[in-house]
């Protein structure tokens, strides 16, 4: 806070006070003494002060500079000296001094009694007395105002200086200042500072010998530079010499890295015209010198390791008891760096939010009637982020109820270059790779499951495992505690605003597309491109769409297509052949489009379609991985897969007027997974499964299969054969090829009369559940009369729990 004087009295302002210091004394006395060892100690804790210089003639008034300063000052020093009562100016600034205590919160007066004793000053006193016998003779008005400020200020506590004693002194008393200065600065103006400046400072444990390195991490805007200030300014006074490289990112693009050494070591021996002319000397000579100081040095906004191993390297370059500080939107840093601890912001809560939207906007702890509803919008769109609170609460400042609702609407579409430009830092610093991850993210797939986007993101070849590791390391993205991807709503409108910025005005020049207006518009009216690269339509409801039949015919760049609760009024006659990943839920076609190529394909997810025949003859599948068609309830035949090469799994689930799964699948080599479970009417299976690679493979519920396929003695990592529910007689002889199989669930088979006991020499299998098998009368050769099915069966559970083994056995 400060003040502006109107003439007569004093208003209210926000803003920042422009010297910290004023002092005030009489130069005839302290000018070559203790004034100059008092203002080079202030200076050099880098405390701003305002010192006059200039000799004033007799009689000639105060300067309005040098009132307007004190106004502008927060702290006042005032030195009592022997003469100080015979000058007016003195006297004239001190009672202006006074007035600001009086009037502006925050302003305070260190008192100072130099070879003078505090009573001659309260009482005038001696020298203080005939200065005043004379003034007598003067304006009584301001005589009076004069004995008024000289009684105020003597009854503060302040420092009695004799002369010959002042270097003694000098210390203490910037002390004071320091720590007063600090304390202040630790909660003026930085709501929920305190615990966050106290988080840090519990990291660097302050008295300790060892050197610790302390890593402040975040995504911009969150308020690391500002807890790193705190600290520095409270805690500085407690080393032999700090220094705080600003912005080290930005200076060291602009000026060299080399301007940053020599700010180092400038603020470290308070030396003048360093010059460093080469890099690598520069570093050696920080090593050299610093080793003999204890320090505190904040390196603010590192971003590459290039600039810590120029300025702060390693422990062994500083003295025992130093603390070095480092700021980044880059965790990665820290790791490599191997710093003690790495604090993290939290954004501000709630009610601290809207505090500080308040303090921004009106000067006050809570926002006055009638904007109460309007600062909760503003809170919730800027999420905690004290950055875009800050900016919103400024630009808000002194505009009526409905521009803030202007505003507000106005945020929804148009992102605050302001903000943008804080975010886009962390991603221009991105590879090209990690930008298209950046996003993918941002446009479709924040707060989904990282797992399945790793997915789908490695379908389209962007490395989505060391993408997804750097933005987290960066800030701009996070892990939510159930595998959830998280990205702030600010960052994520920031990625969302890079599309918009590709085209503004024409949106098929896009290369994302995911708003429902945008789609349909562009769809409906085929106004498709080569630059649409992605597009994402996930409806709440299911909508009836009049999309154009030649919409993706024109969109040669396509390859992601993820569509949900679209019914389609008309047929497509194409599909991008470079399409790597297509899920379409719901899709109302009878078949994809005839000259649609799938080379590129890898994922094609069509659950609860009205699909019959995918396509007709032999497709080139080479990028193939997954096909997925559950409860697609018309599907009668599978495709045929033999170009399939790659493929490994198969859902078609729930597909219940499926009739014939398609030879070649008996032979797909890189198969893991076959689910073909309550396909009700399928009678037509492989005759056998030449499939090494099958782990997992589901006939439940298959309630017209009186056959299972053979097996080849290749698939022993088969780990899992459901035939529950289905029509089957027996098993085949050569389940003993399945070597590696742990589960068999024959339950509710029943027809199946007859067990190989091959099944008793499968050693990995643990789970055998044999219930509602009630025809089940011989086990291989040997018939189970019905007097013996009890004991035979409990004989077969005695044997697999004897291996460790589980059987769920119920005949009947």
């Amino acid at each position: 806070m400060a003040l502006i004087n109107d003439g007569s009295t004093f208003s209210l302002r926000t803003g920042k006070w422009v010297f910290e210091v004023f002092l005030n004394f009489r130069g005839e006395d302290t000018r070559h003494s203790f004034l100059r060892l008092l203002y080079d100690a202030l200076v050099e804790k880098k405390i701003s002060t305002f010192k006059d210089d200039k000799v004033l003639e007799r009689g000639k008034p105060i300067p309005s500079e040098l009132l307007k300063a004190i106004e502008e000052s927060r702290f006042s020093v005032v030195i009592f000296s022997k003469n100080y009562a015979t000058s007016s100016w003195c006297l004239d600034e001190l009672a202006k001094i006074v007035e600001c205590r009086q009037k502006m919160k925050g302003h305070t007066i260190f008192p100072v009694f130099y070879d003078v004793e505090p009573t001659e000053v309260r009482k005038q006193k001696g020298s203080f007395g005939e200065a005043f016998a004379k003034h007598d003779k003067e304006n009584l008005e301001k005589v009076e105002r004069w004995r008024d400020a000289l009684a105020e200020v003597a009854n503060i506590s302040g420092w009695v200086v004799p002369k010959g004693q002042e270097s003694e002194y000098i210390e203490p008393i910037v002390e004071k200042i320091f720590k007063t200065l600090s304390s202040i600065k630790l909660n003026e103006g930085l709501v929920g500072i305190d615990s966050r400046v106290w988080e840090v400072y519990s990291c660097l444990k302050i008295g300790l010998t060892d050197v610790r390195m302390i890593g402040i991490y975040g995504t911009g805007g969150i308020g690391k530079t500002a807890i790193a200030q705190v600290v520095y300014d409270s805690f500085s006074n407690q080393f032999e010499a700090s220094s705080f490289l600003h912005n080290v990112r930005e200076t060291a693009e602009r000026e060299g890295l080399a301007y940053l050494q020599e700010q180092l070591l400038s603020d470290i021996f308070v030396e003048r015209n360093i010059r460093i002319s080469d890099v690598d000397n520069g570093a050696r000579l920080i090593r050299h010198r610093l080793c003999n100081k204890k320090v505190l040095l904040v390196l603010d906004d590192v971003d590459c390791l290039d600039q810590l191993y120029k300025l702060a390297c390693k422990r062994d370059w500083f003295c025992p008891g130093s603390r070095i500080v480092l700021t980044t939107r880059d965790e990665h840093l820290l790791k490599t760096l191997e710093v003690d601890e790495i604090h993290r912001p939290k954004e501000l809560s709630s009610e601290e939010a809207v505090r500080l939207l308040s303090l921004t906007c009106f000067g006050s702890e809570h926002p006055p009637e009638g904007y109460v509803e309007m600062s909760n919008h503003v809170v919730n769109y800027a999420h905690g982020l004290p950055l875009a609170i800050k900016f919103l609460g400024s630009f808000l400042d002194g505009r009526s109820i409905p521009a803030w609702k202007s505003c507000l609407d106005r945020l929804e579409n148009n992102f605050p270059t302001e903000i943008l430009q804080v975010f886009q830092i962390s991603f221009d610093s991105l590879q090209e790779v990690e930008k298209e991850t950046f996003l993918h993210i941002a446009c479709f797939f924040n707060g989904k499951d990282q797992d399945r986007v790793v997915e789908i993101l490695d379908y389209l070849e962007l490395y989505p495992k060391i993408a997804i590791s750097i933005l987290i390391d960066k800030s701009l993205l996070s892990v939510s505690s159930n595998n959830h991807l998280w990205m702030h709503p600010l960052v994520q409108q920031m990625g969302r605003e890079i599309i918009f910025r590709e085209s503004p005005k024409f949106l098929w020049e896009r290369s994302r597309l995911w708003l429902p207006e945008d789609i349909d518009l562009v769809l409906t009216d085929n106004m498709g491109t080569e630059a649409i690269e992605s597009i994402v339509l996930d409806l709440p409801t299911q909508k009836e769409v009049h999309w154009h039949p030649e919409a993706f015919s024109k969109m040669h760049c396509l390859v992601l297509l993820k569509i949900h609760n679209v019914q389609l009024q008309h047929e497509l006659t194409h599909f991008p052949n470079g399409l790597r990943f297509v899920e379409w839920s719901g899709y109302s076609l009878k078949s994809l489009p005839p000259n649609f190529e799938p080379k590129m394909l890898v994922e094609l997810t069509m659950c609860h379609s009205n699909i019959e025949l995918l396509w007709k003859g032999v497709k080139q599948l080479d990028s193939l991985r997954f096909i997925k068609l559950s409860h697609s309830r018309n599907l009668v035949r599978t495709p045929d897969f033999s170009e399939a090469r790659v493929l490994e799994r198969i859902d078609f689930e729930g597909c219940t007027n499926l009739i014939e799964v398609h030879p070649s699948v008996g032979v797909l080599k890189h198969l893991i997974f076959l689910n073909l479970k309550d396909c009700t009417s399928l009678v037509s299976l492989p005759n056998k499964l030449e499939m090494e690679t099958l782990e997992i493979f589901s006939l439940s519920g298959c309630s017209k299969v009186k056959k299972i396929p053979e097996f080849t003695k290749n698939m022993e990592r088969l780990r899992e054969l459901h035939v529950n529910g289905t029509a089957i007689v027996d098993l085949p002889s050569s389940i003993e090829h399945l070597t590696g199989l742990s589960l068999l669930n024959i339950s509710h088979c029943k027809n199946l009369v007859h067990l190989p006991c091959a099944i008793l020499r499968l050693e990995l299998l643990r789970d055998f559940i044999v219930l509602g098998c009630s025809r089940l009368a011989t086990f291989d050769d040997h018939e189970i009369l019905p007097s013996r099915k009890r004991s035979i069966w409990l004989w077969v559970e005695e044997f697999f729990r004897g291996s460790g083994r589980r059987v769920k056995s119920k005949l009947s």
